[in-house]
Formats: structure tokens, C-alpha cells, sequence
């Protein structure tokens, strides 16, 4: 066990990476043009009211433009993804670049294929380290079956999937 001493972040970066996470598109139409970011660290959070929460670092250059947006879109990213979170955490200018998407009338924009996506309102924002945990509420909600395969998953600094499951009879 390693002592607080011993806490530096590239050792905690490794710990927390032995942790899978899934991977979401944050995104929405700002002055005009699409914005959005990928973010590995979101979580369901309540259903009354329908909550649910991203974390975003505070050295984000995207985030300050999208949180000026009325609706939020977010998309749970699905395996064959990896292209597209790669995308959109590159050059701000090519982030949409051969990126299939939904605009809905209020602006919020879901990428297409998504396990599950979602159209937010930002519900109230924590200041938590060198990160904001956005806590977002929820006003429509679509999902796919499960025949659309399994999330991205985001694990040890890569990306991967989950294996097959079979349900199993209760």
C-alpha cells in the first residue's frame, strides 16, 4: 500500500485506470456550430428527479463554450466507436468531422448509433479537485436493444469492449 506521500499523478492516473469505464459524447450546438467532448467518467445519479453526472476537467477548453448551451447531448458511445472518441477529443475544428449526428430543435446533439442518448439541461455544477462534476437533468431519454452490441469502454489509457454475455434465466 502506498502512503499519501507517495500519491503523485502518475501513479494515481494508473490506479484509477485499472477501473473500466464507459464513454460518453457531451455535445450541443453554440453559436451556431457543434461542440462537444468525450468524457469517460459518467454515471447515472437519480431518478427522481432524472439526474445524471459527467466529470470534466477544469482545464477543458471546450467545456466553457458548452455550458453556455440550452440542451446537452449524451450519447453513451457504443465498441465500434473508438474512432469517433478519438475525434472528438482531437482539433476542436475537425471534432464533427464524418461524425454522423442528431440536432434536436433545442440543440442538443447525440451521435447516431449510441447505446443510449440523452437530451440535458445542466441541473447544477460541483467544483471537486482539478475536475467539475456536472450533474445534468434529464428531459428525453432513447435507447438501443440489445441487439446493438456493447459499450466503448474506456480502461488502462485504451479503448476496448466488453465480451459477449449471455442472459441467463432468473
Amino acid at each position: 500500500m502506498i502512503t499519501n506521500q507517495d500519491l503523485d499523478p502518475v501513479r494515481l492516473r494508473q490506479a484509477f485506470g485499472v477501473f473500466p469505464s464507459g464513454v460518453v459524447a457531451v455535445a450541443a450546438t453554440v453559436d451556431g456550430r457543434k461542440t462537444g467532448l468525450a468524457a469517460s467518467s459518467f454515471t447515472s445519479v437519480s431518478l427522481d428527479p432524472p439526474l445524471v453526472s459527467v466529470s470534466i476537467a477544469n482545464t477543458s477548453k471546450t467545456w466553457p463554450d458548452l455550458r453556455r448551451a440550452d440542451h446537452l447531448g449524451v450519447t453513451v458511445l457504443a465498441a465500434h466507436h473508438g474512432a469517433v472518441c478519438r475525434r472528438l477529443a482531437g482539433p476542436v475544428e475537425h471534432r464533427f468531422d464524418g461524425v454522423k449526428t442528431q440536432v434536436t430543435d433545442a440543440g442538443a446533439i447525440t451521435v447516431d448509433d449510441g447505446l443510449a442518448r440523452f437530451d440535458c439541461t445542466i441541473y447544477r455544477e460541483v467544483e471537486a479537485g482539478d475536475h467539475t462534476i456536472v450533474l445534468l437533468r434529464l428531459h428525453a431519454v432513447d435507447h438501443a436493444g440489445d441487439e446493438a452490441g456493447g459499450p466503448l469502454v474506456f480502461h488502462r489509457s485504451g479503448f476496448g469492449s466488453l465480451s459477449p454475455y449471455k442472459k441467463k434465466g432468473l
